[in-house]
């Protein structure tokens, strides 16, 4: 048996609490086992009749049908535990995501060992108990496991430019026992040229318990180390000249791009637009995009800023910090307060989020455009423009859009979501397909206006044929829309609304539409019940559903709640500033007293 295999026993939850010695004697019993990518390591059904435990490479849980996984096991973690230890069938599939090395102990084994070792039992028992209430309680953090091995590969027609890789590896070599890989030096490990295909796995794979991280450099083509990394690879990085973005020749897809697409899910290839030096306005990206679609995340970094490549690894460490806005009319002006505080505390933020009004607001951060900027911008649009104060003949709205629409257009750049340095996406209702939609690509200023097309106040944006009305009608905080873009922390910007108040008013004694219009053209004085508008219901109606995100958090997140004053008016922007002032000081309040 490997000398690794005492090392792995020891992180395993069954078998950590086991003496040395113990944990020395199961080790012998272990098969060591390698798994090709692609291969079913055990199906959904099957009897449990082997433990396995994960030595170098990753695996994705896969339930049902579904092609999406559910969860990621990577080195040291077990496979299958639970139901090979209490018996009965595998209650998921498990396939090996990339060239693996397992430990395997059969249940025959297991048993031979747990008659010669009393202390086996007791032990695996009392873990496995642990790990079942965890489980319960939502507090196992399977589902993401960082990735040990990343490869470089040039995307597009152009070279890989050389100064992007020495600026890569020095960053990769401020994190002590990370390895940087191309074909010369991998020369230098006599190992890695053996022709046997198993015996060079294993090589590769001492390689990945020796250091924290390895980093591949692919050759230009697709060469035998080329496709050897690739597949050895857990997230692939295609690397662009954005510049080239003007040739078309330039940027279409090369071989390499199309065998780490044959190789790995969407999800574990990003694509790296490369620019020689940091602009504000960045176009060209959906060029990238369109001819892509084997693409996942996409990622702007500009050379010589630290800044874009710390935020480009949180992401693939799953370290991202990311902000999600809520929905609530004129209340989402106490964003702006929130998010002040929040940057001059420190915060950074790698990914921006939101519903209708808070869609806008984190918006305007993502583009960074300073609080006072966004303030103006709001008292221009909502006050001096009064962009949701223009009645129209009700035919397809009961408010004039022409304005609101104009506004968003102006105050935000008509670019592409996908070409903004910080990720950004703007939640909205698809009334078509009855479901939430997160909009990360097309002009930005359409798409928060799609998120805050409060319906019958406004008219929906129509897309590609469906239906987009305000995001609050299915969820107002889109934090999951968050998880699905980036794994990390988050935090969460909420209001408590005030009450609608109570209304000593008969309904009976409303007035009918022959007295509004006399009472409208009368000169007599006679005043209506005070009775809110159908504004405000229509409002106040879809602030209630309102689900508790509290029971959502995890580790790392942060949810700040802004309790908005009682006079406050959920279609008056006139108040904006008091909102934003007060929730700045709300969020400081809140920041000092935490620990985070």
């Amino acid at each position: 048996m490997p000398q690794h295999s005492f090392d792995i026993l020891a992180l395993v939850e069954p078998f950590s609490r086991l003496d040395p010695a113990t944990r020395a004697t199961i080790a012998e019993r272990f098969e060591l086992i390698h798994i090709t990518r692609g291969d079913m390591l055990v199906r959904q059904g099957e009897f449990s009749d082997r433990l396995y435990i994960v030595v170098t490479g990753r695996f994705a849980v896969l339930r049902g049908d579904a092609a999406k996984p559910v969860a990621e096991i990577g080195a040291g973690q077990p496979v299958g535990e639970i139901a090979f230890f209490a018996g009965g069938p595998r209650t998921a599939s498990v396939r090996a995501e990339r060239d693996s090395v397992v430990l395997a102990l059969s249940r025959d084994e297991f048993d031979r060992l747990a008659a010669r070792l009393p202390d086996l039992w007791p032990s695996v028992t009392s873990r496995l108990a642990k790990r079942l209430a965890d489980t319960t309680a939502g507090r196992c953090g399977g589902g993401f496991v960082p990735p040990k091995t990343l490869a470089l590969c040039r995307a597009g027609q152009r070279p890989l430019h050389r100064g992007f890789v020495e600026e890569f590896k020095r960053h990769c070599a401020m994190p002590a026992g990370t390895l940087f890989l191309d074909s010369s030096s991998a020369k230098t490990h006599a190992d890695l040229s053996e022709t046997d295909a198993p015996r060079q796995a294993v090589h590769f794979n001492d390689l990945e318990k020796r250091y924290d991280q390895v980093v591949y450099l692919c050759d230009e083509g697709p060469t035998d180390w080329t496709q050897k990394v690739l597949r050895q690879a857990d997230q692939v990085l295609l690397v662009a000249d954005a510049e080239a973005s003007g040739t078309t020749g330039d940027l279409a897809p090369n071989e390499l791009e199309k065998l780490a697409a044959s190789l790995h899910e969407q999800k574990n290839i990003r694509l790296v637009l490369l620019h020689t030096r940091y602009a504000p306005v960045v176009t060209g990206t959906s060029r990238w995009l369109d001819q892509r679609p084997y693409v996942g995340p996409h990622h702007h970094v500009a050379l010589g800023r630290s800044d874009d490549l710390n935020r480009l690894m949180r992401f693939i460490r799953g370290q991202a910090l990311g902000v999600v806005a809520s929905g609530g009319g004129a209340f989402t002006a106490a964003h702006i307060g929130m998010l002040q505080a929040l940057q001059e505390a420190g915060y950074e933020f790698d990914a921006y989020g939101g519903t209708s009004g808070g869609a806008a607001m984190a918006a305007a951060f993502a583009c960074a455009v300073g609080a006072e900027v966004i303030d103006r911008r709001t008292h221009e649009m909502f006050v001096t423009r009064k962009a949701m104060g223009r009645w129209t003949w009700p035919r397809y709205s009961l408010l004039d859009h022409s304005v609101f629409d104009a506004s968003l257009a102006e105050l935000y750049p008509a670019q592409d979501i996908a070409d903004l340095w910080v990720p950004y996406f703007a939640a909205a209702t698809n009334l078509s397909r009855n479901e939430l939609v997160t909009i990360r690509r097309g002009p930005l200023w359409k798409a928060i206006r799609a998120s805050a097309a409060i319906p019958a106040l406004f008219p929906p944006v129509f897309q590609n044929g469906d239906m987009l009305v305000d995001g609050c009608l299915i969820d107002n905080v889109p934090l999951r829309s968050m998880r699905e873009l980036k794994r990390g922390p988050n935090v969460i910007l909420d209001l408590q609304v005030p009450d609608l108040g109570r209304y000593d008013i008969d309904t009976a004694k409303l007035p009918t539409r022959a007295g509004l219009l006399r009472q409208l053209f009368s000169l007599s004085g006679a005043s209506t019940p005070k009775a809110p508008g159908p504004q405000a219901v229509l409002l106040r109606s879809l602030l209630r559903e309102r689900r508790d995100v509290s029971s959502e958090l995890r580790a790392g997140d942060l949810l700040l709640s802004f309790p908005v004053p009682e006079a406050a008016n959920v279609l008056d922007w006139s108040n904006h500033r008091e909102l934003r002032w007060s929730a700045y000081d709300f969020t400081r309040a809140q920041l000092a007293n935490s620990d985070i």
